[in-house]
């Protein structure tokens, strides 16, 4: 039985995670989300995500405990970090030899190999041309977290829900990337605090600290997140690709190679045919409104809010072509 569902509508893909009662994510769960971002990666029609949960007021409890456990337990010896680093390289490359990973799985490292698939899933939600929306609708724990921060956008019920990185408290660090994710968004200071307490935190307090972008209520979360979607799915997917790559990839690197990512995705963009288009209608509206003796706070406050929509140009066509005013 599937761990996932989906709905398609128009350019938007809703991914409900199902494994009640507590949601948990298994390596079960992130190879069915691995194929479904390969059958994306081809899919140009969509280009927006919006990934919430079947269960009610659950996200993500966190990822299932019993298979860490496992995992760890079928290890042949204590790892210290130079052995650690070892396995992951020999599973790299039993990547490239058939049946290597079967090998590997034997010796008591398969924990390594689901280790690395779930890194890989964040790593493709992040580099892709599409807008990843996560609608927590209740408690986002663990794992939960770390899928939730691998989204380009966090929208969060509003209610007695936690969101967190409780690792801690069982003797370990996150593992999905959450440790690299939470300094890149939290800033190092807070992203030690969140995990070293290991206490969650409330909505609100995600909200103010910006783990979260927006909260809202339950019964409209779903449906918030899903217009939002909407509208995103209206941005110029090339744009998008390079904005993601100078945020992610440019962020974490020093200024000035963080600033050669920006200079290629704007040469990358302002090249395009949509864009030029897009470029050529704004100028137009500018130009309509001071004919009419007005200046810019008009078109502001009356022509802007289409553009944000998304109403203007269409870059879903490689055209760009304009829709009707």
């Amino acid at each position: 039985m599937s761990l996932i569902r989906t709905d398609r509508n128009g350019a938007v893909l809703t991914v409900w995670l199902d494994n009640p009662p507590y949601n948990f994510l298994t390596s079960a769960i992130m190879s069915e989300l691995a194929a479904l971002l390969t059958a994306l990666e081809t899919d140009a029609e969509i280009r927006a995500v919006v990934l919430t949960s079947a269960v009610e007021d659950v996200f993500v409890s966190h990822y299932d405990v019993a298979e860490i456990l496992a995992g760890a337990e079928a290890a042949p010896v204590t790892l210290t970090q130079r052995t650690a680093s070892a396995a992951l390289h020999a599973s790299r490359a039993a990547d490239r030899i058939p049946g290597g990973q079967a090998v590997l799985a034997r010796a008591g490292a398969s924990g390594v190999a689901d280790l690395r698939q779930y890194h890989e899933v964040c790593r493709r939600m992040r580099n892709a041309d599409k807008v990843f929306i996560a609608a927590l609708n209740g408690r986002t724990l663990g794992g939960g977290c770390e899928l939730a921060l691998s989204c380009d956008l966090r929208l969060m019920a509003d209610g007695p829900f936690e969101i967190g990185q409780p690792e801690i408290l069982v003797g370990i660090i996150p593992g999905g990337g959450g440790t690299q994710m939470l300094t890149r968004v939290l800033g190092a200071g807070r992203a030690m605090e969140l995990c070293l307490e290991g206490a969650p935190i409330t909505p609100a307090r995600a909200l103010e600290i910006g783990l979260v972008h927006r909260l809202v209520e339950p019964s409209g979360l779903l449906a918030e997140a899903q217009a939002t979607a909407a509208r995103l799915a209206r941005r110029s997917p090339v744009a998008v690709g390079a904005l993601k790559r100078a945020i992610y990839e440019g962020g974490s690197e020093p200024l000035e190679k963080g600033l050669h990512y920006e200079r290629a995705g704007f040469l990358e963009t302002s090249s395009t045919p949509v864009a030029k288009r897009a470029m050529r209608a704004y100028l137009d509206e500018i130009r309509a409104v001071e004919s009419d003796g007005r200046d810019l706070a008009s078109f502001v406050a009356e022509r802007l809010p289409r553009w944000v929509e998304g109403s203007v140009v269409d870059f879903t066509n490689p055209a760009g072509k304009q829709q009707d005013r």
